[in-house]
């Protein structure tokens, strides 16, 4: 889907920041050329992005998952994971380039890695933070997908992953 396709109002999804709107386009006058700008607001996090056209794909701009992708998604949360051995500091950055690549399904195995009921051993401070961005950058891309609020989303996550 090329940058160009995205409609005005559109939800679309960047992989360094999650689900944002599309405003509309700019067009700049920069050292003399004209450069094409993707308006997109970000909410959640108060913040507006202006990407040019010809990034958009190199930044990995997308349109919102498939009902379909999502559920896929919302699968990998009920299915049980082995504990890893490996050192905390190269998982952390392991959870940090899934979170990054925007993709759902990557994301929630980030979220399952790191779901702990009560009766588990307690999160540090550095996997409750990894934890909580990868819950947030899920559930917003859900509740634009299925029309629902973060909090019905977040709700639906934990139900999926209760269920594991």
């Amino acid at each position: 889907m090329s940058a160009s396709s995205f409609i005005e109002g559109d939800f679309v999804v960047y992989p360094a920041h999650g689900v944002g709107k599309l405003l509309g386009y700019e067009s700049h006058d920069i050292s003399g050329s004209a450069l094409q700008l993707l308006v997109i607001a970000f909410e959640k996090d108060r913040m507006t992005l202006r990407l040019p056209m010809t990034k958009a794909k190199a930044a990995g701009l997308r349109a919102l998952s498939s009902k379909i992708d999502m559920e896929q998604a919302l699968k990998t949360l009920a299915t049980k994971t082995k504990q890893r051995r490996t050192m905390w500091s190269r998982r952390a950055q392991e959870y940090e380039t899934k979170i990054n690549s925007g993709n759902p399904a990557s994301i929630a195995e980030v979220i399952r890695d790191l779901y702990r009921q009560n009766s588990d051993s307690e999160q540090s401070y550095s996997e409750r933070q990894i934890y909580q961005a990868a819950i947030d950058r899920f559930a917003r891309e859900l509740a634009a997908v299925e029309k629902i609020d973060e909090n019905q989303a977040i709700e639906k996550v934990e139900t999926f992953l209760k269920a594991a």
